[in-house]
């Protein structure tokens, strides 16, 4: 009786453990499936709150939920934007939406196609191709109206079981012991709620209201784009990106639909002329109309007849890379250029990629102090794209914007005539703008090479005083555009990052149980 107890009991015994086994390694398949969202679970509570669901926001909040974080997304609007710029995304952000898993975003929104740019300048034109031989036939740039493709990663993002979205206005940020544990936020109905995650990510665009309790950086604002909507023309050149380098100003044409072309006039100073008393439309039709296209003039002047002329504020701002615990900067609340390039949306989706992977080795996000200095591998590793997207957009408009400096005038001229010639310079400028270089030292050398060009076309045939004094000039006011761009970045930041130890900071072995 005894032994057939005994063998009872263990045969009981042993089903037990197979049963507790069975369970806990569907449980840990379970919890793989899922990703991180046990530990979110256990703790009541997001992994991640993105305030902002633009672009930055919303692709962030899919990647981080397809990795299986609970992502708890707050937008102060949730329907669909209506903006003027964020219309044109480069080729290299293109990249990024197959890396992420996006592509299909820039789908039934009636987007166009970019493959190239067209710059007009003294009646002379350069037509430049974007080098995309070595890519997937569907990777180019894309011209669209801003709020679809917005509506399109939102929807993807909703998609995700893991991801709430939620229309909210967040206030503040919940703080204790300076580290940020949630946010305070208003409901659609204007009732005050909070909500909590081991880390919040600030995506509130480029007039967030949280970044100034982040960073100390200050905002630039150059000058203004005037936006208008050409409708029933054609591009002189189909699929380019128009630039006329005007005297005044620069003038951009794209196309957003198949019926639909927008217009960017750069206007530059700290404000604009008056919409209301018809100012603006004065200096539209003539200042800028004559130096308009003849293909697109009529319609450049229908548009602005119709009276649906919007302006936005071309904003700039350097990254600043101090981090609080518990909390992170990115996309236009944490660093800005110059839109003239279009290569903001870009460095947000390339920013995207970098956050998703240093965050997914990580399994648990609640030891602010570790994550943070953790997370100042982000500020470096975003190095390469931001520093060459933020120099060549800044860069670009100091050459081709109104200015009084006749030096800077030059060197304009002399990098329009090296892009006239064609050939590898071209090229190598076209992958620069299209975010297809991210290499910040190529691209000051792709500048000095610009320099010399125009130095040596005023120098030659015969050397003079009055021609050296204008090459001593051209160098100086080179030296004016691109050093305070490289200063503004980091020197050593951009150009010596394996110089950190944070570039090659492993995950925190506590983070990772």
């Amino acid at each position: 009786m005894y032994p057939l107890g005994v063998i009872t009991a263990s045969i009981l015994a042993l089903l037990l453990l197979v049963g507790i086994h069975g369970r806990w390694g569907k449980g840990r398949k379970a919890a793989r499936k899922r990703g991180y969202g046990a530990v979110a679970a256990r703790f009541g509570e997001a992994d991640v709150i993105v305030v902002g669901a633009g672009v930055t926001g919303s692709a962030l909040a899919y990647a981080l939920g397809k990795d299986g974080r609970r992502v708890h997304v707050i937008e102060r609007d949730l329907s669909q934007p209506d903006r003027i710029v964020g219309e044109a995304l480069q080729p290299a952000g293109c990249l990024n939406l197959f890396e992420l898993g996006l592509e299909d975003c820039v789908e039934k929104i009636d987007a166009q196609r970019i493959l190239g740019y067209v710059l007009y300048k003294d009646g002379r034109s350069a037509k430049l191709s974007i080098p995309l031989e070595k890519y997937h036939a569907d990777v180019a740039g894309r011209g669209f109206h801003h709020g679809r493709f917005i509506q399109r990663l939102r929807e993807k993002a909703a998609s995700l079981s893991s991801v709430q979205l939620k229309q909210g206005t967040v206030a503040s940020l919940i703080k204790e012991d300076g580290i940020v544990k949630g946010v305070v936020y208003k409901t659609k109905s204007g009732k005050e709620s909070k909500a909590f995650a081991p880390l919040t990510i600030v995506c509130d665009g480029c007039f967030s209201n949280l970044r100034h309790t982040l960073c100390s950086s200050e905002v630039d604002v150059p000058s203004y784009f005037v936006g208008l909507l050409l409708e029933d023309c054609q591009l002189p050149f189909p699929n380019h990106v128009h630039s006329i380098l005007a005297d005044s100003s620069i003038v951009l044409f794209y196309s957003i639909s198949s019926t639909e072309i927008r217009c960017l006039v750069d206007v530059p100073g700290p404000k604009v002329p008056s919409i209301v008393n018809g100012e603006m439309e004065m200096y539209l039709k003539t200042i800028v109309a004559p130096q308009v296209p003849t293909e697109l003039h009529d319609a450049f002047v229908a548009a602005i007849d119709k009276g649906n002329i919007r302006t936005m504020p071309c904003k700039s701002m350097p990254a600043d890379a101090h981090l609080t615990p518990g909390v992170l900067l990115m996309g236009d609340a944490f660093n800005m250029r110059h839109p003239v390039t279009g290569g903001g949306m870009t460095v947000g989706l390339s920013d995207v990629i970098v956050l998703r992977n240093l965050l997914r080795p990580l399994h648990d996000l609640h030891d602010a102090a570790a994550l943070c200095k953790y997370l100042e591998s982000f500020c470096i590793l975003r190095k390469p794209v931001a520093s060459t997207l933020n120099m060549l957009a800044d860069a670009f408009y100091k050459l081709f914007g109104a200015s009084p400096d006749e030096a800077r005038k030059e060197i304009g001229q002399a990098y329009f005539d090296c892009l006239s010639l064609g050939g590898g310079f071209s090229s190598d400028s076209t992958a620069f703008i299209g975010g297809l270089t991210a290499s910040p030292l190529h691209l000051v050398i792709h500048f000095l090479v610009v320099v010399t060009y125009g130095v040596g076309h005023l120098l030659l045939p015969i050397p003079s005083v009055q021609r050296l004094r204008r090459s001593a000039r051209l160098i100086s006011a080179a030296a004016g555009i691109i050093l305070p761009l490289i200063k503004a970045e980091g020197v050593r930041q951009t150009f010596f990052p394996a110089t950190f130890p944070a570039y090659y900071r492993a995950p925190p072995a506590q983070l990772k149980r």
